[in-house]
């Protein structure tokens, strides 16, 4: 199969991008980064917002699939930015010139954010009801790609990734910052922690994603473990790996108004296809640990 996989540089772009070609499918990313990120992939040269100085490059690659993860993402910021409008734009772009280049089969990644968080376990038909400019962004374009993959004859799968955590992860979000404090022995402020969430290894975030494109799903799917964890608990967890519990301090700082208290989704339709996570979330936070001890070593 000929992928194009969009954000293939990213977090977890470069796993999608790295299991695709182990299991044998041709692969190009669009990138801005240099070609020893990515590995064996074709580069595709470019960005997204300047998408009519590379149509023809993506015309030339003539992919039968794409998974589109490229999106802004810093940490403290992607939720309010504007910048979430302009990707949305560009990525209405990008499904056009896909569907008129003749590509079948598209899968975008999607977020929890877009659900009510006030239902309990997420369900895929649930109710929506984003609550930042991202979230809404995100549900606005599962909405007109839903649309118009169904009059250009195409499919569409919708992933929404509910709470990554792994090695290379952006040291500013929590599972790396409390990581990295505790292994330069420093104290961690948090709140009390019995905020309940899902988290799931980038690696199983991305073989979720490769099982979507492999099985030609259709529809919208949570990429999520089903297992709901607290906060405190998992910042426990991370404490005894490292051996350093005693340094997090939990009630050190309120929980913030806006944030739910349980995020878990139901994950039976990706089941369905036959995906099982390789992780637990021990497992899954040792592997991250270690990664993180090694670029201390390293640096």
């Amino acid at each position: 199969m000929r992928v194009l996989v969009t954000g293939g540089a990213g977090f977890i772009g470069r796993r999608v991008t790295d299991q695709l070609v182990l299991r044998g499918h041709d692969v190009a990313v669009v990138t801005r980064r240099d070609a020893c990120d990515i590995g064996k992939a074709h580069i595709i040269r470019g960005d997204l917002s300047e998408i009519d100085k590379i149509e023809h490059l993506l015309r030339e690659w003539n992919a039968d699939s794409c998974i589109h993860l490229a999106w802004y993402a810093e940490p403290g910021k992607y939720l309010s930015s504007p910048l979430n409008v302009q990707f949305l734009g560009w990525s209405l772009d990008l499904f056009r010139t896909l569907a008129s280049a003749g590509c079948r089969h598209v899968v975008m990644a999607g977020t929890c954010a877009e659900y009510d968080s006030d239902c309990g376990y997420l369900r895929e038909d649930g109710p929506t009801r984003p609550t930042t400019l991202y979230a809404a962004a995100k549900l606005s374009l599962y909405i007109t790609v839903r649309q118009l993959a169904e009059l250009n004859g195409m499919r569409f799968a919708w992933g929404r990734i509910f709470f990554p955590y792994g090695p290379g992860e952006d040291p500013r979000r929590a599972v790396a910052a409390l990581i990295n404090a505790l292994l330069r022995n420093e104290r961690f402020k948090a709140s009390e922690g019995m905020q309940v969430r899902d988290y799931l290894h980038v690696d199983d975030i991305a073989s979720a994603f490769v099982a979507l494109i492999e099985s030609k799903a259709d529809g919208c799917f949570n990429i999520a473990s089903g297992n709901p964890v607290t906060i405190r608990s998992l910042m426990e967890i991370i404490g005894d790996i490292v051996g350093k519990r005693e340094l997090i301090d939990f009630g050190a700082i309120p929980y913030r108004e806006w944030d739910p208290m349980f995020i878990c989704g139901d994950n039976h339709r990706l089941h369905c296809l036959g995906w099982q996570p390789d992780y637990s979330l021990k497992t899954g936070l040792e592997s991250t640990v270690s990664w993180w001890r090694q670029q201390f070593r390293h640096s």
